[in-house]
């Protein structure tokens, strides 16, 4: 269906869970197959008009200005060969439609901490989810890909060796992608959830799961939030008012392997158990409004300067290392791989993050995750995602694809021309 600016159905339709610099597009889709999404780009070929994809909206960096919005969150199929253990995702679903439909099966995707999140944008930009120690980023398990590249063709993305790698880990900048295969797990369980520690009374906490992270074995995943919860009503009880280290957990083996963080004291709340996969987003718990925020993020290799970080902003490190580190059977862009933590710092409302934050992590420094990049960056900044080698395949391939810029993803990949030696 396709919609121009009348009133409150036009903002039903542009609107996501990011709010701080939405889309004003000239033209909506609103899609529910793969023939309109392919209709859509076509459309916009034809009236030389910029595409934006749009599903649920967690990852805007800016909005367009005119141009073509498809929003996709209407097409949300999931499909599941539980014999192959694979699902195919049409392009609006998110996490929650994806384990609802793998759920009965006793098999689970390599799903990120939020539910809501839309899965093939996730994806694409590699995903690092609950289980990627063990089994790898979400990138890395995708077997077919059907993408309307940005002349309006549809194709089936994996015939092209060059596009099926550039499309895992490129992000959105080489087509709208209609749906994707993935892989799934034998994983109806799990143990999780989060240890809630008051930083005020246990002040050596971060520390504490640093430390432990040197120790655990691959089918341990888990990060840290620095919450300074507020105190004001909806905030629990035990959280209100105090700065809290939420221990965030998923183990896919021995339970005890836990007993090292308990033994930090007696936190303020405590989650943790056996937790069916499809109530999985209650681990990191985080809330599911739509809002205005912004993120920067990077990519460490030490966690040696935690004492520099600020206490009034909401900070979040996540263990990598494991399967993440190991190229998958056939490989993509994701950048990288010997990374051993990813620092986020979040800024809730309408101001950037001061980048004078990161300032005593540049040592440690090796790059940045772009899903966890809430902001408009600069080429170079885009650039530091990738092994130079990568990010000049994918500027070539760019511009191969989309040579007239048609695309306009959350981060774009900058013209050739630009950042080509000279």
């Amino acid at each position: 269906m396709m919609l121009t600016n009348k009133a409150q159905r036009y903002d039903d339709a542009r609107l996501g869970y990011q709010r701080l610099d939405p889309h004003r597009p000239e033209v909506i889709f609103e899609v529910t197959s793969a023939a309109e999404i392919e209709e859509a780009v076509r459309y916009a070929v034809d009236h030389d008009h910029r595409i934006a994809v749009q599903g649920s909206g967690h990852g805007l960096t800016q909005g367009i200005d005119g141009g073509v919005l498809i929003a996709t969150r209407r097409f949300n199929g999931v499909r599941v060969d539980a014999t192959a253990k694979t699902a195919w995702v049409d392009a609006g679903a998110t996490w929650q439609d994806v384990m609802t439909a793998t759920a009965p099966y006793g098999l689970a995707p390599l799903s990120g901490s939020f539910p809501g999140v839309g899965a093939v944008a996730y994806t694409l930009g590699g995903g690092l989810g609950l289980m990627a120690r063990k089994y790898g980023y979400a990138a890395d398990h995708v077997r077919r890909i059907e993408v309307v590249t940005p002349d309006g063709v549809r194709r089936n993305a994996e015939d092209d060796p060059d596009l099926f790698w550039a499309l895992r880990g490129g992000g959105g900048n080489f087509g709208v992608v209609t749906g994707l295969e993935i892989d799934l797990f034998d994983v109806p369980t799990l143990y999780g959830g989060s240890l809630y520690f008051d930083l005020a009374e246990y002040p050596h906490a971060v520390e504490t799961w640093s430390e432990w992270t040197q120790t655990v074995p691959d089918e341990v995943t888990s990060a840290v939030a620095l919450i300074p919860f507020p105190d004001v009503e909806g905030v629990p009880a035990q959280l209100r008012g105090k700065r809290i280290a939420q221990l965030q957990l998923v183990v896919l083996g021995d339970p005890d392997l836990v007993e090292p963080l308990r033994a930090i004291g007696t936190p303020a709340l405590d989650t943790v158990g056996d937790l069916p996969y499809l109530e999985s987003g209650k681990i990191f718990a985080e809330p599911d409004r739509s809002d205005h925020y912004r993120s920067h993020s990077a990519l460490l290799t030490d966690l040696d300067a935690l004492a520099t970080l600020p206490k009034e902003l909401i900070i979040g490190i996540r263990h990598l290392g494991g399967a993440l580190s190991r190229q998958p059977e056939i490989a993509n862009a994701v950048g990288h791989r010997n990374a051993a933590y990813g620092l986020t710092v979040l800024a809730p409302g309408s101001k950037d993050v001061d980048r004078r934050i990161f300032e005593p992590w540049q040592a440690a420094t090796i790059g940045r995750l772009l899903n966890f990049s809430f902001e408009k960056l600069t080429s170079a900044e885009i650039a530091e995602a990738y092994e130079p080698a990568t990010f000049a395949r994918l500027l070539e391939l760019r511009d191969r694809y989309d040579a007239a810029r048609r695309l306009a993803p959350n981060h774009e990949l900058p013209s050739h021309e630009l950042t080509a030696p000279r």
